[in-house]
């Protein structure tokens, strides 16, 4: 039986006695084998934030077979302010959900149980971006009030704020060992490295004793760990020459772990030239005693970088193409939403190729936007503050959420053909801020200007969601009993 019709079959006897379902997963204390989390703002007067679980098989809020039609399900336990993200794990059963309000906290949330196992500490107030590795053990916060980075260590309890003004973006790899973090308005590219007992010795009493490319080092008398600036490592000289980007924003990582695609915002972060650069993995890597190589010069990383027309401020990896999202600036001054279909090397990273481009939902420049895959060979787009863009603007229909035929487009690419019919623009129902993918069921749920929605991956037509509808402000969704972590809103 395949995993998919594992997973189905599962859903209809989950109220017929049995206790698992795919992959030897106990049953939940719901009883529900295809669960969808919301992350709720604001579900009631004195409550600032929920995390409801609904029935992704039946939607509904309640179990199938239940005569309590009103009872809701619901992660206990969860306190958290206004959670706007869900890192979702269902390989591990677990999740980390990240709420804004009260300074800012990371809750952990137990799958299997569907309540919550603590909060991460030690970060430094309210993060504009925060991840943490599958393994549970590092959770890396870009803390742009605070101006630091801070990395915090669970398994040994210790927490590291790495001096960086303007830090607003942090990037983790899968296999939770290398970061890549960004500045506001800058053209440059930082990395944190965890110190050996050595190094810390080496390091210590401040910046005359710290290698060459470290911008901070922390604690001072005997760090623990040092955020460094990609260097140039073809300069001889003892001032550092930093590798030059275009107002980087993010990076995504190649499907075998090698290299790590950073995207250049450009135009629409105030820069020059949109486009995606390669930077091998190896000599980033944080774990203690696992790097190797060097980082490419200016001048190879110039000629590796791919110029992307179409704006590049999110991106997504399938197998050996690259999905890259940004906003183009039209005639008229404002933006449109674009999509450009990069061909990525099996080897030398001077083969990228971009093979198409098709117009999308628009944006602002700048805005977040959230990326995913689903049944049906279909790419999930959504957007927000997509009322600034080209089609609102110029009173053209416009929605904040795009679904995409990924094998119509490698169709239409084959035979040199146009690419827009490959594209469904949905209706506008506000900012999207989330999206789940569904698998096996052929569905997504999104949260579209603070509600919850389902739509058909076969056509994208719209599915009933009178019962799964939120009260309060719905921002996040994640599939909890997906397949695999590659089931995870790029965001």
């Amino acid at each position: 039986m395949s995993a998919v019709a594992a997973l189905v079959v599962a859903a209809a006897l989950a109220g017929c006695g049995t206790t698992t379902y795919f992959a030897g997963r106990t049953l939940p204390p719901s009883g529900l084998a295809n669960r969808v989390l919301i992350a709720i703002q604001n579900p009631g007067p004195s409550n600032p934030g929920a995390l409801a679980i609904v029935d992704a098989f039946y939607d509904i809020r309640f179990k199938y077979n239940s005569s309590n039609t009103g009872a809701a399900f619901v992660v206990s336990g969860f306190s958290g302010a206004l959670p706007m993200t869900i890192q979702n794990m269902p390989v591990e059963l677990f999740g980390a959900v990240y709420s804004s309000g009260g300074g800012g906290s990371v809750s952990l949330i137990s799958y299997g149980a569907e309540k919550t196992t603590g909060s991460v500490t030690g970060l430094n107030g309210s993060s504009s971006s925060v991840f943490m590795t599958r393994n549970q053990n590092f959770v890396f916060a870009a803390n742009q009030a605070s101006h630091v980075l801070t990395v915090v260590n669970r398994s040994n309890g210790s927490s590291f704020p790495l001096s960086l003004p303007g830090v607003y973006r942090v990037s983790v790899n899968p296999g939770g060992s290398a970061a890549l973090v960004f500045v506001q308005n800058s053209n440059y590219v930082y990395y944190p490295q965890q110190l050996t007992g050595a190094q810390s010795i080496s390091y210590s009493g401040g910046p005359n004793n710290w290698p060459l490319g470290a911008v901070d080092c922390e604690p001072q008398i005997a760090p623990g760990w040092c955020l460094f600036q990609a260097l140039d490592p073809a300069s001889t000289s003892q001032i550092p020459v930093p590798l030059t980007f275009d107002r980087p924003i993010k990076a995504v990582w190649s499907a075998d772990g090698g290299t790590a695609y950073v995207l250049n915002c450009g135009p629409e972060c105030g820069g020059n030239t949109a486009s995606v650069s390669p930077l091998p993995v190896a000599p980033l890597i944080f774990l203690l005693g696992k790097q190797s190589g060097t980082l490419p010069s200016n001048t190879a990383l110039a000629s590796s970088t791919l110029a992307i027309p179409g704006g590049a401020s999110n991106a997504l990896v399938d197998s050996s193409t690259l999905y890259v999202v940004g906003q183009q600036s039209m005639p008229d001054g404002f933006w449109g939403g674009q999509l450009t279909i990069v061909n990525l090397p099996t080897g030398s990273a001077t083969a990228m190729t971009e093979s198409g481009q098709v117009s999308i939902s628009d944006g602002a420049p700048e805005a977040v936007s959230r990326m995913i895959l689903a049944d049906d060979d279909t790419l999930w787009i959504g957007m927000t503050r997509c009322t600034n863009g080209e089609r609102a603007n110029n009173n053209l229909s416009y929605g904040c959420l795009t679904m995409v035929n990924t094998a119509t487009i490698a169709t239409d690419l084959a035979k040199q053909t146009s690419l827009s019919n490959a594209v469904t623009l949905l209706p506008y129902n506000g900012d999207a801020t989330g999206i789940a993918a569904v698998t096996g069921l052929h569905k997504v749920y999104t949260a579209e200007g603070g509600q919850v929605y389902i739509y058909s991956t076969v056509d994208g037509s719209s599915i009933d969601n009178q019962y799964v509808t939120v009260t309060g402000t719905a921002y996040d969704v994640a599939y909890m009993d997906a397949l695999s972590d590659g089931d995870n809103t790029v965001y």
